[in-house]
This record gives structure tokens, C-alpha cells and sequence, in this order.
């Protein structure tokens, strides 16, 4: 018999309708498993917003208040799509009233933000889950099955990095993620997060780090409130002032003596959505890109000079999630594929009433890397990783 789900999602933006999308798929490419979510209540303080996002997905109704979606009984998922300014609140009333949590990352707007809704969801005993999508991509899943199997030897170095351009143009707007206040942290939390996850996950804890930061454009285009997204750019108008960071890097030395660096960017030249690390090894080394997510370097020496090159991997059914997407090699996934495979994974937890990863205890580690770099800001010097949480 089927197992039914009830999803309420708060936040009807981008993210919101990716998250929506996300669990009308898990039902079909996971159509065995026997979960099915029911889409219940979305929630968005533009009316018009909210209310097309349930024609659209097919929610039983739609709401202006994210307190209703808390106080549904048939809601068992809240599900956090907000800006950054609202996880806390809506995550502390979530747990308060024993729901299972879905937060986008960063999940506060700074690690002790994130830190504090760790330990509600802790206290109250819910299941949670955090947007670090790329980590299902069937080739980066492949890749850490390679550091297990101990294919690369003992790992050396870890270079992660993150250039996304949605800010390269000087009209881009001045959205909520450029401000202190709403976002708190710039690319610090909304890039870097996604970077240091996949570090943690495939190199291991950090143990020091000394970072570096800069903000280019410091004057932005004034957004018009509930339309558009982090993407968009203006033609002219008032401006506003740019609070947080366009800009950061840093140096890493992880607890198992890999070392490394980590660098992102919203406003660089050239790369659109360039998430890509490099890991090599005593005996290997392998290298993925999410701009050719489907496609993964290795490196493997054999002992012959005349093969002595990278091999390109290309996804196919035997790699991770890929055979519920299509059968076929080279028969390429996508971005919301990832947060597919991501939906489903946090509904196999609920049904299996246990805690997967990565949940909030997985954004809590990123956060004290985040909390360390951030530090460096100030000291100039090198800032142990340490604990944040309570």
C-alpha cells in the first residue's frame, strides 16, 4: 500500500517551483518505492504567486500566511524555499509542531542562525533535510564511491570552486541575496556552502582555513518586491547598497592532511554556473564540472607512458541515480533531476523514520567552516574550524 506524504512548501519563487516540481517527479522516477507525496498547502506572501503555483502543481490550496502551513494537520514536510530571513522562524514553528524539515541552504543567514535551527530540530526529535543538490549528481556519487574503494590512493589535494555569473552585469538588481539584512552572508553562504559541502563529504573535516573577501559592484539597480529573481537586471532607476560579499576564497587544510583551496564568485566574466572541484590522489586523481555535470575525469595511471591521460567517464545507467531518469549512456541529467533525486531521498527517510544525509547535522559542519573563514576576515590569519553548536 502506498505511503502518503503531506508537503507544504513556503516560499513560491524559483526555488519554490523547482521544490514543488521536485516531488511531482520523486512520485514517478521512484514510482516503486511506494511514497507518495501529496502536495497539501503553498505558501508565498504574493497572493498571485501563491496562487499560481497551485494551479500550476496541483496543491489542494494555497495561503498568504506561512503560519497555516505549520498549523495543517495533513502537513508532515514543511518545506523552506523562503529568502534567507524567514528560515528561522518558519523552521523553529515547524519543529515546535513536530513537522519534518526541508531547508534550502544556507540554511540560516549566518552559521550561528544555521547553528540555532540545528539544535530546534534536534530538540524536537524531526527529520530534516538541506538543498546540497550537486552532491546526487550519478557522477559525483561515482566519484566518492572511487575515494572509498581507495582508487586515488591516500587523497593530497582538494580544489573546489564555484563562479557563477548571475551578478556579472553591473543592472543586475539589487535582490534580496545582495542584502546583509535578508541574505546575511553574500556568496559566503549561497556558493561557498555548496563548495565546502562537497569537500566535507568527499576529503573529510576541515581543520583550518585563512580567507580573503571583496565586493565589486557595491551599488545595485532597487528590485521590484515579489517579481523576478537573483537573475534579473534592470534598465535604470534608483539604487541601493550592496551589503554583503561578491567574492570569497580561501585556503584549507583538512584534519587528514589534504590541502586545498575553495574560491566562489557571483559576478565573474565567462563561467555561467561553474561548480567544479579537482581531487587528486597518491595513486589517481579525478576532476567534475556542473556546467558538463554528465561527464567526469579520472585519472588512474596503469604504468604504460603511452597512456599515461585522464579518461572521460560519461553517465550511464550503472552510475548512481541515472537508470530512473533514462536507460541509456551519454543520455544526459539535469539540474532539476538532482533536486529529484533529492526529494526522494528525503521522503525515503520520513517513510524509513530515519535520518538521512545531508541534514541539518551536515549544514551544521558547513557552517563552522563558513563561521571559520569568516573569522579570517577580520584576523588575517589562519582560524581553526571549531564548534558552533549548542
Amino acid at each position: 500500500m502506498a505511503q502518503i506524504v503531506g508537503v507544504g512548501v513556503v516560499g513560491m519563487g524559483w526555488m519554490g517551483t523547482v521544490h514543488s516540481r521536485a516531488y511531482l517527479q520523486a512520485a514517478d522516477r521512484f514510482h516503486d518505492s511506494g511514497i507518495r507525496p501529496k502536495l497539501i498547502v503553498c505558501a508565498d506572501d504574493v497572493e498571485e504567486r501563491a496562487q499560481e503555483a497551485q494551479e500550476r502543481f496541483g496543491f489542494e490550496r494555497y495561503t498568504t500566511r506561512w503560519q497555516d502551513v505549520i498549523a495543517d494537520p495533513s502537513v508532515q514536510i514543511v518545506n523552506i524555499a523562503t529568502p534567507n530571513q524567514m528560515h528561522l522562524a518558519v523552521a523553529g514553528a515547524a519543529a515546535a509542531s513536530g513537522k519534518h524539515i526541508f531547508c534550502e541552504k544556507p540554511v540560516g543567514r549566518d552559521p550561528r542562525e544555521t547553528a540555532e535551527i540545528e539544535r530546534l530540530a534536534r530538540q524536537a526529535g524531526v527529520l530534516t533535510f538541506v538543498g546540497y543538490n550537486y552532491r546526487w549528481s550519478p557522477l559525483v556519487q561515482y566519484a566518492q564511491q572511487l575515494i572509498r574503494d581507495g582508487r586515488l590512493g591516500k587523497l593530497t589535494h582538494f580544489r573546489g570552486r564555484f563562479f557563477a555569473g548571475y551578478a556579472s552585469n553591473p543592472q543586475g538588481v539589487l535582490s534580496w541575496r545582495f542584502q546583509r539584512e535578508f541574505a546575511g552572508l553574500g556568496v559566503l553562504g549561497d556558493l561557498m556552502s555548496h563548495v565546502v559541502d562537497m569537500g566535507l563529504m568527499l576529503a573529510g573535516p576541515v581543520k583550518r582555513v585563512v580567507g580573503n573577501r571583496e565586493t565589486f559592484f557595491r551599488r545595485r539597480l532597487l528590485a521590484t518586491p515579489g517579481a523576478g529573481t537573483h537573475f534579473s537586471v534592470g534598465t535604470g532607476g534608483p539604487l541601493g547598497d550592496v551589503t554583503n560579499e561578491d567574492y570569497a576564497g580561501a585556503l584549507v587544510q583538512f584534519v587528514n592532511g589534504v590541502q586545498g583551496s575553495l574560491e566562489v564568485c557571483r559576478v565573474i566574466q565567462g563561467h555561467k554556473c561553474q561548480f567544479a572541484f579537482e581531487i587528486e590522489g597518491t595513486q589517481g586523481a579525478l576532476s567534475w564540472d556542473f556546467e558538463r555535470m554528465n561527464e567526469l575525469q579520472l585519472f588512474c595511471p596503469d604504468g604504460s607512458a603511452a597512456d599515461d591521460g585522464c579518461t572521460r567517464i560519461v553517465s550511464g545507467p550503472q552510475h548512481g541515480f541515472h537508470a530512473r531518469f533514462n536507460p541509456g549512456a551519454g543520455v544526459g541529467l539535469g539540474y532539476e533531476d538532482l533536486k529529484t533525486i533529492e526529494a526522494y531521498q528525503f521522503l525515503k527517510s520520513i517513510a524509513e523514520q530515519r535520518q538521512g544525509e545531508p541534514g541539518l547535522t551536515e549544514a551544521l559542519r558547513v557552517a563552522e567552516v563558513l563561521a571559520a573563514i569568516e573569522r579570517t576576515w577580520e584576523t588575517g590569519s589562519w582560524q581553526e574550524v571549531t564548534s558552533i553548536g549548542s
